[in-house]
């Protein structure tokens, strides 16, 4: 019966530590208000959730705005109306992709819009961050070998970091 006893204090202590960790989070807010409209580039593959997971909690914690984009890379030296109907098949197909991921991210609640752009990858970004006010880019990123980290040079992750107009938040 003592053992039991201990146990269930323990347990109730750290269920109150856990709480009052998470009470001071919430009204230490400077850092957490800073970032009202975070963006997440999608390639819509899974390595994106993760991203998106750490995207939402930020975003909860200060009532922001909460975008998913997704990038269709046009085709150089081809003209879009040529294509029009091969990338109406991909935004279609990547439309359905990111309404999967948002309404999975919305389990937890909040708002998160989504949006397709046509262009080249980075650029299209940079440019819908700025357009956009964006306060945060929060993206995933393959992880580097340590033996050859210069193989992350001139990744989409790495040209983000370097030119993006906001702070970006990699996440592995």
């Amino acid at each position: 019966m003592y053992v039991c006893g201990q146990a269930l204090v323990r347990s109730v202590l750290s269920i109150l530590r856990t709480a009052i960790a998470r009470r001071a989070l919430m009204s230490f807010t400077p850092e957490l208000t800073m970032f009202r409209n975070l963006l997440v580039p999608t390639d819509l593959t899974d390595r994106t959730v993760k991203a998106l997971d750490v995207a939402r909690g930020i975003a909860s914690g200060a009532e922001a705005r909460l975008t998913l984009l997704h990038v269709i890379e046009t085709i150089s030296g081809a003209e879009f109306e040529e294509l029009a109907s091969f990338y109406k098949r991909l935004e279609t197909r990547a439309r359905e992709r990111l309404d999967e991921l948002a309404a999975a991210a919305r389990g937890g609640g909040g708002r998160i819009d989504v949006a397709i752009v046509y262009g080249h990858r980075v650029e299209e970004v940079l440019d819908y961050a700025r357009d956009n006010a964006t306060d945060l880019i929060v993206l995933a990123s393959h992880p580097l070998d340590a033996a050859g980290p210069a193989a992350g040079v001139g990744t989409m992750s790495h040209k983000l970091g370097i030119l993006a107009p906001c702070a970006v938040l990699l996440v592995k």
